[in-house]
């Protein structure tokens, strides 16, 4: 695909000397850098850093005679607090 950029004067001048060093195009090297640009940013989002969930230091436990395992006896014991 063929697009028009704007660049800096000197950064553009330096890219086409980096190219020719390489013996490569500016195209490519403007590709690569995008490649490896894009690369990162994707490379950071996978290792990006999960919170840890809290977790309740409390002691005691539930209250005597609420099952632990249903759903309808936790939220109505959360309903008398």
């Amino acid at each position: 695909m063929k697009t028009t950029l704007d660049l800096d004067d000197v950064l553009l001048r330096n890219a086409k000397i980096m190219a020719a060093q390489q013996a490569s195009s500016l195209t490519r090297l403007i590709e690569e850098g995008l490649r490896m640009r894009l690369a990162a940013r994707l490379a950071s989002v996978r290792t990006a850093r999960i919170p840890k969930l809290p977790v309740s230091r409390g002691k005691g436990g539930l209250l005597p005679g609420i099952d632990p395992c249903s759903n309808r006896a936790m939220l109505d014991a959360a309903d008398g607090l």
